[in-house]
């Protein structure tokens, strides 16, 4: 007797985890579409070097660039600016510039999983499933 293959596809639409899926599913699609931009912003990240925003001198005496010096790449790289004012008892206020870069190395982390740096090209002709044995249950004849 012959078997027929259904081609009839049932709805997933109330499967467990299916519009979680279909939710990752558009976000990748939007990803692809920009990948090119993606890379450059990752890019941009990780080769961004301290003395693209700032200077400074033999005293220690820091500076930050002008914003129209930082070169586009490192601009990419800032993740928050903040101004901090403070008056002193004297009435005399002075102010602090924080600025705060993203992760470099997380940055880094993210590009070389992304390449395939991090992996391991002997695991490439290693088996996934390594052993199975079925072992018939013993009964009394």
């Amino acid at each position: 007797m012959a078997r027929v293959k259904s081609t009839v596809i049932p709805p997933l639409a109330n499967w467990g985890g299916v519009r979680s899926v279909q939710r990752r599913l558009n976000r990748s699609t939007t990803l692809v579409a920009n990948k090119e931009a993606v890379a450059f912003a990752l890019l941009s990240m990780a080769n961004t070097k301290l003395t693209d925003i700032m200077t400074w001198d033999e005293s220690g005496n820091v500076k930050v660039k002008a914003s129209h010096l930082i070169p586009e790449h490192a601009l990419h790289a800032i993740k928050s600016i903040k101004v901090n004012s403070r008056k002193d008892s004297d009435g005399n206020v002075s102010s602090t510039l924080d600025i705060e870069l993203y992760d470099k190395v997380g940055v880094l982390r993210l590009l070389a999983k992304a390449s395939g740096l991090l992996d391991d090209p002997d695991d490439d002709n290693k088996p996934s499933v390594m052993d199975i044995n079925v072992v018939a249950p013993r009964g009394e004849l």
